[in-house]
């Protein structure tokens, strides 16, 4: 047998990941014994890495969401009796006390890496065969998952592996790092916006599934919004004004700010004016994550799994009453609702929108309760998690309502549980963004964040500063993979929030796993870790 050292698989239609680091292949395989040949089904192979993306790691709330929101103040998963423990695992995010060996560190990393060699290989000139479509758009599609995957991994871990699929197998990969891999980036960003379909706001929702010019401006303002993170360094405003420029592509093609009322209906499997690039992902753990057991679930028949839970200090920056937020209680539209006795129905099978907090109840109007394990107990989600473990009798009842939940996908709606309609990119993001961009260029975008808060049902600022932008873009995005990186930028990511102390600055970037360092040479375990 012969032996490649890669980063990502080269040949398995990646659905299940394996670890590829270190990657046996037989010698007959034509990657070894020929070189590379070219895809043989570029069709095939994109919606291969269209799949990738929407299973496993990447779409579900292990990995890349657990990353990017448990490591944050806005959510955290106690262990709850027995249930959640996972030896730590979940502790160790929210506390930010991993190591390179947790599996939400290396399942990620390596999903990611192997969407950046399969996109390389559709892009290479030898891959010209295609079941079906065009190949320059499909070829433009690999060059946005290639951006994609790379902008993650940059963010991340700051080292971005590359295999170049022309070279011989023996070749360890190279790795990019500041600079060089923000420009290979932003090279495959511009060249896949030649040859991206234009799809508009009112495009068939089908048409929004797949990359787009405007998900490429979007992930090309995103990653000009962070660059001086990525360099240590500070906000450029030529950096800025790329930032701008790119959601204004975006706003050029109609899409714009859902009107007042519709926020939830984003979130729902339909067309609307926000949603730019959704992935075919199942969004039931975007509902059962937090949903707890005996709340209804029309297709899932052992109901929520009771695990993910808010701080009060991210609840509380949202308008409303603190300890309440039942319907009418006149909190803002993003905060949502809960159902109370006389408003739960069948329809809403007696389950919020938002941030759900308080007794919770039946579609019939029937106060909900615990397990009877635990005592049967009222189910009234708490404002805050006060412990994270049972340490002494009493505690199971108390973990298992404590906490309040939040939710964008709702059970009840077209697809319920089962529907495979994950919220990738849309258009709040790119406006808040752009809004940013403006305030780093010194403007006053008071106006411009007001508008936004009118739309959701929020007063007005007096002013827009770096605190008020912060808070804006988290009471907008959360459940959106956004507030770790949010964080990091406004440098509020190390600091101490309910049941995590102050941590240090090696923290912001996750450690490389064990294997592929020793594996790869030109890779270097980041600092502190």
């Amino acid at each position: 047998m012969k032996k490649i050292v890669n980063y990502m698989c080269l040949t398995l239609p990646i659905v299940l990941i394996f670890s590829c680091t270190d990657l046996e292949i037989e010698g007959t395989d034509s990657l070894i014994s020929e070189g590379f040949a070219g895809v043989a089904n570029v069709e095939g192979e994109v919606a291969n890495i269209s799949n990738i993306i929407a299973g496993g790691n990447l779409a579900n709330q292990e990995g890349l969401f657990a990353l990017n929101e448990v490591s944050s103040d806005e959510y955290m998963v106690p262990t709850r009796g027995t249930d959640w423990g996972d030896n730590g695992r979940w502790l160790s995010i929210h506390k930010q006390t991993w190591n390179e060996e947790l599996a939400d560190i290396v399942k990620p990393w390596q999903e990611l890496n192997s969407i950046t060699i399969n996109a390389t290989r559709v892009i290479n000139e030898k891959s010209v065969s295609t079941a079906g479509g065009d190949v320059t758009e499909l070829k433009a599609e690999a060059r946005f998952y290639r951006a994609w995957a790379m902008t993650w991994i940059l963010d991340m871990w700051r080292q971005v592996p590359f295999r170049d699929v022309d070279l011989p197998n023996s070749e360890i990969p190279e790795v990019l790092t500041g600079q060089a891999a923000i420009d290979f980036i932003t090279a495959d960003l511009n060249a896949a916006l030649v040859d991206l379909p234009a799809v508009t706001a009112g495009d068939a929702i089908g048409l929004k599934s797949a990359p787009t010019k405007a998900a490429a401006n979007l992930l090309l303002a995103k990653l000009y919004l962070n660059k001086h993170i990525y360099l240590g360094s500070s906000p450029e405003d030529t950096d800025m004004q790329v930032v701008i420029n790119a959601v204004d592509e975006i706003t050029a093609d109609n899409y714009t700010l859902a009107a007042a009322g519709d926020f939830f209906d984003i979130f729902r499997p339909s067309n609307d004016v926000e949603t730019i690039w959704w992935s075919p992902a199942d969004v039931g753990p975007s509902m059962w994550h937090t949903l707890h057991y005996n709340l209804n679930s029309p297709d899932n028949t052992g109901g929520g799994w009771n695990g993910f839970a808010t701080l009060s200090e991210f609840y509380d920056s949202f308008e409303g009453d603190p300890n309440t937020n039942y319907v009418g209680d006149g909190q803002e539209e993003r905060r949502g609702w809960v159902p109370d006795a006389t408003t739960a129905n069948a329809d809403n099978l007696g389950i919020g929108y938002g941030f759900l907090i308080g007794q919770q109840y039946e579609q019939d109007g029937t106060p909900l309760t615990a397990r009877a394990e635990v005592g049967s107990v009222p189910l009234v989600f708490t404002r805050e998690v006060e412990k994270t473990e049972y340490t002494a009798p009493g505690d199971n009842a108390l973990l298992e309502t404590s906490g309040i939940r939040m939710l964008k996908y709702h059970p009840n709606e077209e697809g319920g549980a089962s529907r495979r309609h994950l919220i990738r990119y849309r258009y709040a993001d790119a406006y808040l963004m752009k809004a940013e961009a403006m305030y780093r260029m010194g403007s006053d975008v008071t106006t411009m964040i007001n508008d936004l808060r009118s739309l959701r049902g929020a007063e007005d600022l007096a002013s827009a500063g770096e605190a008020e932008l912060l808070a804006e873009r988290g009471r907008e995005l959360y459940q959106e993979l956004a507030r770790r990186q949010d964080l990091i930028r406004f440098g509020q990511y190390l600091r101490a929030w309910n049941l995590k102390d102050a941590g240090d600055a090696h923290l912001e970037i996750f450690p490389i796993p064990t294997a592929d360092v020793l594996a790869n040479p030109n890779l270097v375990q980041n600092p502190g870790y």
